[in-house]
């Protein structure tokens, strides 16, 4: 497992993380801790989550419920871990329950270091972009944290780039802390970060940690064109979480690419797992790719990704085609 620099910060971080959003829906207590152990012995020292999940959950009420998960599988390891989560999302139903005010920043981190059995995060990010909150407001708060020691690091995930650049420009001016990493989705059959974020976080020394980079399931071939959407899976998951992943991949176009995709590897002896995880990993400017799971089994193959060869160039050049192949959509997130 190899280590790496977040951006240009001293906090060190193996370039796989460990995605959790499974966790109390998908996974219960006990699939979630046998996941977490299997991902912790083979040297993940990295755990992405966020006050949210689990995603699909059927009522508000579960919402915090993977946080406290991990909280429970972190006593006698939080020295050991490197611990990343997010607040934006809805809470609870009063209008102040999401968002990224000073109010609900400062209630929602409250609420994770409970949850989480933790009295500070590494890294604290915003889930999605407020347009409702000045971004001035929501960089204080979370520079309030950072010098209260309730967060080491801040970061942002589903933000632009122009965002992200206005946010530190604000952060230079006034003294603030500045966004140390960006989460964005990122893998063989979505590339658009590749036109404004990474050549951003390249020019201004930020972290990238990716998500998705297994296209929600879509590369490990388990989903066939002109097939039912299974419930329980990503594509079949309830509380809109099913319906937006299909728009995102449940497309014609794609079926066909991960058809070609699955035959390449096949004449090639590669895990289609393995080797989509490996893609991501070798790109310019990533620090770290967020593996996750429903069953221990299924992170085997993403884990294996640290130890493969790297992928030679007329490899990438092959899997350069998969993307320039499909139709361009309005899409960002």
């Amino acid at each position: 497992m190899e280590i790496r620099s977040l951006g240009q910060t001293g906090l060190k971080v193996t370039n796989l993380c460990v995605g959790t959003m499974t966790f109390g829906n998908q996974a219960d207590k006990q699939t979630s801790f046998k996941i977490l152990d299997k991902a912790f012995t083979a040297g993940v020292n990295f755990i992405d989550t966020a006050d949210v999940y689990p995603i699909g959950r059927q009522s508000a009420e579960i919402a915090g419920t993977t946080e406290s998960i991990i909280g429970e599988w972190l006593q006698g390891k939080r020295d050991k871990m490197v611990l990343a989560t997010k607040c934006f999302g809805a809470m609870g139903d009063g209008p102040n329950d999401q968002g990224l005010s000073r109010k609900h920043i400062m209630t929602a981190v409250e609420d994770s270091l409970r949850r989480l059995k933790t009295d500070y995060l590494d890294l604290y990010q915003a889930h999605q972009f407020d347009l409702n909150t000045p971004m001035d407001e929501t960089l204080r708060a979370l520079d309030d944290l950072v010098e209260q020691g309730k967060v080491r690091y801040i970061g942002v995930s589903n933000w632009r780039s122009w965002q992200v650049s206005k946010a530190n420009g604000i952060a230079d001016r006034k003294n603030y802390n500045r966004i140390a990493s960006i989460q964005p989705r990122y893998n063989l059959l979505f590339r658009m970060i590749e036109d404004d974020l990474i050549p951003m976080a390249l020019d201004e020394g930020i972290g990238v940690i990716c998500y998705n980079p297994l296209a929600g399931g879509m590369l490990t071939g388990r989903y066939r064109k002109n097939s039912n959407i299974e419930e329980g899976t990503r594509f079949g998951l309830g509380n809109n979480a099913g319906s937006f992943y299909q728009q995102r991949y449940w497309q014609e176009a794609t079926f066909n690419a991960v058809e070609r995709y699955h035959c390449w590897c096949q004449e090639r002896e590669l895990d289609p797992v393995a080797t989509a995880v490996r893609w991501v990993m070798q790109q310019q400017g990533i620090t770290s790719a967020i593996i996750g799971a429903s069953r221990p089994e299924q992170l085997d193959a993403s884990l294996r990704a640290a130890d493969m060869d790297a992928l030679t160039e007329q490899e990438l050049a092959w899997l350069d085609g998969l993307w320039f192949s499909l139709p361009r959509r309005r899409e960002f997130s």
